[in-house]
């Protein structure tokens, strides 16, 4: 029996279908991924910040076939291949960039005080922001949505109180691994609008100001289908029925 979540769009459209395209021959480092994931999203922005040679590969993790299974054996998106050997974990995966390509600009402040910062707010958006926007995305009860509006609310300001003086971006000037980590929950927040009563500016100026930088970015446009083919997607967790490993461990109250 096939898995209800795997009846997608088989491919990037629109701009990201255009990034595809300029990343389709053989590379050292094979990039797995689901166009539509956000997951995958935050690694694909750090590829393109970084500007190094990759190769992309679409994979539909609901059909887990026996190699992609071989490179991640949770059958998740995003993975890496690279010389043979898998990696896989979004988070992990944009670290190992840092390593892998010693010369590419940097998405880590140098000094150590600073990355440990910006490591802490990247869990803080792991750990809090995703898992409130999306337990607002499959909250059914219009009074729990209203109180999960208000917690994702309070989590936004948090984060935003902590945004660098001037920005635009969370550590100031320079884009860094928090912007990406954070990047593409803030293009998808339309889905909340439409359908939960959110907006930008509940949560602040200075939220707003930075969620307009983020959206604008050239790596995070680069990296978005077109929003019709979202649709599909989101609508399964706006009726709280998808079963994705994520959509099924915010259900028993667990991290992902």
């Amino acid at each position: 029996m096939s898995h209800p979540d795997a009846v997608i769009h088989d491919r990037a459209t629109g701009v990201a279908a255009d990034t595809v395209a300029k990343h389709a021959e053989a590379q050292p480092l094979v990039f797995y991924a689901g166009w539509f994931c956000p997951f995958v999203q935050r690694s694909w922005i750090a590829l393109e910040e970084k500007g190094v040679p990759y190769q992309y590969k679409e994979v539909n993790p609901y059909k887990k076939e026996p190699h992609f299974l071989a490179i991640n054996p949770k059958g998740l998106v995003p993975s890496a291949e690279v010389h043979g050997k898998a990696l896989y974990e979004s988070l992990v995966l944009n670290e190992f960039f840092e390593d892998f390509f010693p010369d590419a600009p940097k998405l880590l402040p140098e000094d150590p005080v600073e990355k440990a910062r910006a490591r802490i707010w990247i869990d803080y958006i792991a750990k809090t922001i995703v898992p409130a926007f999306m337990r607002l995305v499959m909250a059914q009860d219009p009074a729990e949505q209203s109180k999960l509006l208000n917690d994702y609310y309070d989590a936004l300001k948090k984060y935003a109180e902590q945004i660098a003086p001037g920005g635009p971006y969370f550590l100031g000037p320079k884009f860094s691994l928090v912007d990406a980590t954070i990047a593409p929950w803030v293009v998808r927040d339309y889905i909340i609008t439409e359908h939960r009563g959110y907006t930008r500016s509940a949560a602040g100026e200075a939220w707003e100001k930075y969620s307009q930088a983020i959206e604008t970015r050239d790596s995070i446009v680069n990296t978005a289908s077109e929003k019709q083919y979202y649709a599909q997607i989101y609508a399964r967790y706006l009726k709280n029925e998808a079963m994705s490993e994520f959509a099924k461990a915010l259900r028993q109250g667990k991290s992902f």
